[in-house]
């Protein structure tokens, strides 16, 4: 007798417990695949926006009225743009004040780290559900297998005449659980790579505009000191 061993019907005919472990893969490949294509285009946008804003502040025009302009225009900044909107708007706060250029270019700084720090959390955000996904989901899929097997071999004490075509469909249902396992964790862990290298190389890019307007900011604060 022919054995029917299409995917389809290895799913269909599988255990509940292996056919829950294949749900759960499922799933998790999908709000993996969901997740992967939402922080692509995240990233994507923030390199963008960012790259934008400082061809804007290298333009070599007002620090004063780019700030002025970062204020009135609708939604919230991001990117180096939020770092230079909390760094200028405390620089300019202290300077109001009348603090000592050290204590105002520090203020500015910390801001600037602290505006860093919320960005570079936002941008991770879900990231490390990724991490997971690569990681768990061989292991579930493994469960799965395992029971699978040991369901097969459990039928064989039920027949006076063990054959091929008995165990057949129930190795070959716990193999697809591994399969569907793989299938779900290898593009999860390469994702997760990728965008980990892309966040830390705008970190690095927060990081250069924070030290860029900070010196940038010194030579203000010591131009002023000196014409005073």
């Amino acid at each position: 007798m022919e054995t029917d061993l299409s995917f389809v019907t290895l799913i269909a005919d599988a255990s509940i417990v292996v056919q829950l472990v294949m749900l759960i893969l499922i799933l998790a490949s999908v709000f993996s695949w969901a997740l992967i294509y939402a922080k692509v285009r995240q990233f994507r946008d923030a390199r963008r926006r960012s790259g934008d804003f400082e061809a804007r502040f290298w333009s070599g025009g007002s620090v004063a009225e780019l700030y002025r302009e970062v204020q009135h225009r609708e939604g919230t900044p991001d990117g180096s743009e939020r770092l230079f909107a909390a760094g200028f708007g405390e620089y300019a706060r202290l300077q109001k004040q009348g603090h000592e250029p050290q204590h105002v270019l520090s203020g500015a700084q910390r801001s600037m780290q602290i505006a860093m720090s919320r960005e570079t959390d936002r941008l991770e955000g879900n990231l490390a559900f990724l991490a997971t996904v690569g990681s768990v989901s061989p292991y579930v899929g493994l469960f799965g297998t395992v029971w699978g097997i040991m369901n097969a071999f459990q039928s064989l004490s039920n027949v006076s005449q063990a054959t091929l075509a008995l165990v057949a469909p129930g190795i070959a249902e716990a193999l697809v659980a591994t399969a569907m396992g793989l299938f779900a964790a290898i593009p999860a862990v390469i994702a997760y790579n990728r965008l980990s290298h892309d966040l830390g190389m705008i970190e690095n890019r927060f990081d250069n505009f924070v030290e860029e307007f900070t010196a940038l900011l010194h030579r203000q604060v010591h131009a002023r000191t000196a014409e005073a």
